[in-house]
């Protein structure tokens, strides 16, 4: 039976394209909408894990991704001077290599666009304002455009989610704070880092920097532990200044030198390490997937092999329910569910590893990085667990 169900995806990043890839695969009429300008450039490097690599796989495009790998081969912990007190390897930090993938945000977007653009419809620079459900179908009302009658919406537009906000209410009902906030943007690799991290650690903060784009560029990280901070999201001025505020007394290592580098970006990004905890992911006609739905936060590294998850199995239920969005809806989140959650419990053990609380706690770690036995046992117990997480879902053949 031939899909003509008119769908409206909100977000271009990662989940966006990812589901309009198997709507079109499925025959359904997909546009989607994006509320910048053209894709966005920067970010973070995330993980590709378990049940996600199939997804790639079904989609054609494993291979393409593989060769993005960041092939990032070690973490350094660096004292204020720079020698070298510790070092995990990328197996450590529950990349198995050969199976797992490490890509830039920004490569894994550009891939699934490439993917899509000839094939379903991009609207750019305009945002939805409002979305009324009808017997007819979701009429929805742009910024800019005219206003338009879908059979379904889906929110696909990450943490801060406008179609989350817009139908099932404010963000602060579903935000699981974990207490820090992330700043990542890209510099020069003055350092000559050759796929390698460096990250240097204080009670309550953490500096890093590691090599990009095949050591061509380097990437810049703050992390900082703090209460909660009021700040506009669309405006990059003030956030910088909120990081130069967490470690303007902070000057050694690489401190100053990077804080001179983020003031200059202009990919630099900033956000809340957060998750979204929902108690369902649709109302209506209208869905959730990826971060929208259930991120399990910026440090976790599972967001997007989530999305990837989400978005087939999404697509997937609704060519089986041929049409009944009630029905696909439902069994999405029945199948979604057990999987999210276990992730989610990933991101929040990522998210208290990231930033040691004492000074007492950094002697310990570093200490413990340089007892082999003691690493091999912590590296087998993290990536058992991450593989059993990623790996939590079977998969349906749709």
């Amino acid at each position: 039976m031939k899909q003509t169900m008119r769908v409206l995806i909100s977000g271009a990043s990662i989940a966006g394209p990812a589901l309009a890839y198997w709507l079109d695969r499925y025959d359904f009429d997909v546009t989607v909408i994006e509320r910048v300008p053209s894709l966005r450039l920067g970010g973070y490097g995330v993980d590709i894990r378990g049940a996600a690599i199939t997804v790639l796989k079904m989609m054609d495009i494993l291979d393409q991704v593989r060769e993005a790998d960041t092939r990032i081969t070690g973490v350094y912990f660096v004292n204020s001077k720079g020698k070298i007190e510790g070092q995990i390897s990328e197996a450590s930090i529950a990349n198995q290599q050969g199976l797992d993938i490490e890509i830039m945000r920004d490569d894994l977007s550009n891939i699934l666009y490439d993917l899509t653009k000839d094939k379903v419809q991009y609207i750019w620079d305009d945002s939805i304002t409002s979305i009324h459900e009808t017997d007819a179908g979701a009429e929805v009302q742009f910024i800019h455009g005219k206003p338009q009658t879908f059979d379904l919406v889906i929110g696909a537009d990450g943490l801060h989610s406008n179609v989350r906000n817009l139908i099932f209410g404010e963000e602060v009902q579903f935000k699981r704070t974990l207490g820090s906030y992330i700043s990542i943007f890209t510099l020069e690799n003055y350092l000559n880092l050759d796929h390698r991290q460096l990250l240097y650690t204080m009670p309550g903060k953490t500096v890093g920097m590691y090599s990009a784009n095949n050591n061509t560029e380097a990437k810049g990280m703050f992390v900082f532990q703090s209460e909660a901070l009021k700040y506009d999201r669309h405006d990059t001025e003030s956030q910088k200044k909120l990081v130069e505020d967490a470690f303007v007394n902070c000057t050694d290592w690489e401190t100053s030198h990077l804080l001179k580098s983020m003031k200059e970006a202009t990919d630099f990004y900033f956000d809340e390490i957060c998750q979204i905890h929902m108690p369902t992911w649709s109302k209506g006609r209208i869905a959730l997937v990826g971060d929208a739905a259930y991120g399990p936060s910026p440090l976790s590294g599972q967001g997007s092999s989530l999305a990837l998850v989400g978005t087939y199995v999404l697509a997937g239920e609704l060519k089986a329910a041929c049409g009944d969005y009630s029905r696909a809806f439902g069994a999405y989140e029945q199948e979604m569910r057990k999987f999210v959650e276990k992730n989610q419990k990933i991101g929040i053990i990522a998210a208290g590893s990231m930033v040691e609380k004492s000074k007492f706690k950094i002697i310990l770690r570093n200490l413990m990085l340089r007892i082999p036995t003691l690493m091999v046992i912590q590296f087998k117990m993290i990536s058992k667990m991450v593989a059993k997480a990623a790996n939590g879902i079977e998969l349906k053949n749709y």
